[in-house]
């Protein structure tokens, strides 16, 4: 599938998904392995991006399993067709009758139906869902447990036998065996600790938010047409408020919803009015929305004093500086 890390990057690289050696090598080990791949960190960093991208990569169907509080085995694994099982009794109910023909006893007539228990007990009473659906597959897939820290300890403590053996038990017929072992990755947004149970089946990865020059690539990558002045500053915003303390730290995911949303405005560089007209795409709480309006209007002073005292000594007689038209970042 991958031919080795480098391998990894590009093929990533050629579906629009910019990833860092760490994470080349880990998805290039998760292969080679066959092991699970834990992957953690803020949301909107592109974890589960990335088992759909790795999916189409490696030419896998993608198989996802949404976690959520509540989850049990039934919606995760199997559920039993009873009303389709029970319509088959009906149907079958005369050729009942004919197979229990000359029995004297009840011992002899239980016997007679018990030879019949593969026709009521077999896998076309089985609804699969998304693990029976990945360990039956015919052809290699890609397995992805979407938020699994959302999951219960329980849900979590049944995920250990697949992730182990690649193996689910159906009490009603027996344990299913992967044909082709899936390629695993599990997502979590740190809601809760995983177990160490878990974390040891795992390969782990940790993707954090991007460095200004990675952010700027994969800006580039998946909003084309982006203005270069607009992309800089947009990215030197985003930074300066990832710093502060935040209910909800904006990710990559919103900073390329507001670089679509500047370009539909037609802007060509931050403006202070315009900032704060679109600081609502990327903050979701009006408490931290009112924090980087704070920080940013004095990074908007700071800019128009350093430029006010850079044209005054250029220029001594010069007009005032229009703020409301200055750039955030210049």
């Amino acid at each position: 599938m991958f031919e080795s890390v480098d391998d990894v990057t590009s093929q990533l690289d050629a579906q629009d998904y910019i990833c860092n050696k760490n994470i080349a090598t880990v998805v290039y080990l998760a292969e080679k392995l066959q092991k699970p791949v834990l992957v953690e960190g803020p949301a909107g960093v592109g974890k589960t991006e990335l088992a759909k991208v790795v999916a189409k990569a490696a030419g896998r169907e993608l198989i996802r399993l949404q976690c959520y509080e509540g989850l049990d085995e039934a919606k995760a694994l199997y559920e039993w067709e009873y009303s389709k099982q029970l319509l088959y009794t009906q149907i079958l109910k005369e050729k009942f009758t004919e197979s229990m023909a000359g029995t004297t006893t009840l011992k002899e007539a239980a016997a007679r139906v018990g030879q019949e228990d593969s026709v009521f007990f077999s896998d076309q009473f089985i609804v699969p869902r998304p693990l029976m659906k990945a360990i039956t597959s015919e052809k290699p897939v890609l397995l992805l447990i979407d938020e699994v820290d959302k999951s219960d300890p329980e849900f979590e403590a049944f995920l250990l036998e697949i992730l182990s053996d690649f193996q689910v038990s159906v009490p009603e017929i027996g344990t299913f065996v992967a044909k082709q072992i899936p390629l695993v990755f599990l997502t979590s947004n740190d809601a809760r600790e995983m177990s160490d149970a878990l974390k040891r089946r795992c390969l782990h990865l940790y993707i954090d938010f991007p460095n200004e020059e990675l952010e700027r690539r994969i800006l580039e990558k998946k909003v084309p047409g982006v203005a270069d002045r607009l992309a800089d500053e947009l990215v030197g915003v985003m930074h300066r408020i990832r710093k502060l303390d935040l209910k909800k730290t904006p990710s990559i995911s919103e900073t390329l919803d507001w670089a679509r949303a500047l370009l539909v405005l037609n802007a060509t560089e931050l403006e202070e009015g315009l900032v704060q007209d679109t600081l609502s795409i990327i903050l979701k709480y009006e408490g931290d929305i009112r924090k980087a309006e704070s920080e940013l209007g004095r990074l908007i002073v700071r800019k128009a004093e350093e430029q006010q005292g850079k044209e005054a000594a250029e220029k001594p007689v010069e007009a005032p500086v229009d703020k409301a038209k200055k750039g955030v970042l210049h």
